[in-house]
């Protein structure tokens, strides 16, 4: 079960796609349709040229609700919007009930149910997430067969490794870094928190910063079961498919990622160096882990978990303090995401247990706005008073 490394990225890959997005949305050639024209006040006029559609609409996240475009000549749609706060948009156009990315913006985010369009909005200064001059670290990525994961082409299942400026792949028994595994949500791949999240370039910009320590952070493929990918949102009504792919995730991560991570990176052993967290499906995959197996993670957190069952007041029931012994147990949500009263409701049943928790609530839907936003306030409290 030998891994391969298909791809390491330097600085030059990673500020690629955001530098054309930048340039196209800020001075774009008079030869390309302008779909996305950011105001000096931060509104943001978009549009869609479609001569034959009788509706079309934007869905921008971050918004509750999906915005008419009007029609104008030409069959040319467009919208503008209220003031937009520094950050990365996703957005697509519903044309007739139908999602598209924008044709006219090169940087697409695709995932297993539909592909949208990033539109960024800066600040008058750089975001944590966007890039700046400061010592950059690097993703690998991995491929392996993989003997748990059901339903792959060919059985190959893979994740991003991301380590950070400086490594030092050597000196292992004395100076090992610790590890964060951070898991994407439904829907998305392993990419997730560096396609769309940015991740990568958060931990430069904390560690730049020395907000965090510096730490090796893998992010895996987060199914089981791809079929539980690909049949629609519905298959979250049903407790037992949810069980079965969380279950399939677990042992991959464990008993293949986790082993095969350990032998090729200069990563710690010990649990108070190990830390566990993901966002919606990642989330629940976490707090379902890291609770499972204190005796492997000592820092675990779920953003904006994907409790829709109250599966852990069983599985959960013997929930000892003592036992867990979590240097961290971090449960976020944003305050107007769905899963905000379910995630209260588990956090609930923690304190019933007596287990310390340390709740945080965004304002925010579930989107990578709340997110990214989390990221940057959990991972400087990890592997804190811990020597290196």
């Amino acid at each position: 079960m030998r891994t391969a490394l298909t791809k390491i990225l330097g600085t030059a890959a990673l500020l690629l796609p955001l530098t054309f997005a930048q340039a196209s949305l800020q001075n774009p050639p008079q030869s390309v349709f302008n779909s996305h024209e950011l105001h000096p006040d931060h509104t943001v006029t978009f549009r869609y040229k479609d001569s034959d559609a009788n509706e079309v609409r934007l869905t921008l996240e971050g918004s509750p609700h999906s915005l008419p475009m009007h029609r104008g000549d030409g069959g040319i749609w467009s919208v503008t919007t209220t003031p937009l706060a520094p950050e990365l948009y996703r957005y697509s156009f519903q044309v007739e009930g139908k999602s598209h990315p924008d044709p006219a913006n090169p940087r697409i985010i695709s995932g297993f149910t539909a592909q949208s369009s990033m539109l960024d909005v800066p600040g008058a200064t750089p975001e944590p997430w966007e890039p700046s001059d400061v010592p950059h670290g690097v993703l690998h990525r991995h491929v392996y067969t993989t003997k748990i994961v059901l339903g792959l082409t060919g059985n190959q299942s893979n994740y991003i490794v991301y380590t950070p400026p400086g490594y030092d792949a050597q000196h292992k028994a004395r100076h090992p870094y610790p590890v964060l595994y951070l898991l994407h949500g439904w829907s998305d791949r392993a990419d997730g928190w560096t396609a769309t999240g940015q991740a990568n370039l958060i931990f430069d910009n904390l560690i730049a910063a020395h907000k965090i320590k510096p730490m090796v952070v893998v992010m895996p493929f987060g199914y089981g079961d791809m079929a539980f990918a690909h049949n629609g949102h519905q298959v979250w009504d049903d407790p037992a498919k949810v069980a079965h792919n969380v279950s399939l995730f677990r042992q991959a991560l464990l008993t293949e990622v986790l082993p095969q991570v350990e032998q090729e990176y200069n990563v710690s052993r010990k649990r108070e160096d190990r830390a566990i967290a993901g966002l919606s499906m990642g989330g629940l995959e976490a707090l379902t882990t890291g609770l499972t197996d204190p005796n492997l993670f000592a820092w675990v957190g779920g953003m904006s978990s994907a409790f829709h069952s109250t599966f852990y007041t069983q599985e959960f029931n013997m929930l000892n303090p003592k036992q867990e012994n979590l240097k961290l147990l971090w449960v976020s949500c944003g305050t107007e995401d769905k899963l905000r009263d379910p995630n209260r409701r588990f956090v609930a049943f923690l304190e019933s247990k007596e287990m310390p928790v340390t709740q945080v609530e965004t304002p925010g839907l579930h989107t990578w706005l709340v997110w990214r936003d989390n990221l940057i306030h959990f991972a400087p409290l990890l592997f804190q008073n811990q020597k290196r």
